[in-house]
């Protein structure tokens, strides 16, 4: 599922977390809540970044686009 389908599931406070955060580690708290709606992520989900040692991250792709969305850019064809 790509990030533009799960976004509107996620709960306000879960959105703005991540704009405030865009970029950061996601704790496991705001992970959960997006499995829950997204489902587990997999390698080949667009908005999959890194999971490393310090914890999960959004990919690039997913980062730029909460960015976008923060700021009002997000057209309805993305």
């Amino acid at each position: 599922m790509r990030i533009e389908n799960w976004w509107p599931l996620l709960d306000s406070s879960t959105q703005q977390w991540l704009i405030n955060n865009n970029g950061d580690v996601v704790p496991l708290s705001v992970l959960d809540q997006i499995m829950a709606v997204a489902g587990q992520p997999t390698a080949d989900a667009s908005w999959v970044g890194d999971n490393v040692r310090e914890g999960f991250f959004l990919s690039d792709e997913a980062i730029d686009w909460i960015e976008k969305t923060a700021n009002d850019e997000v057209s309805e064809g993305e």
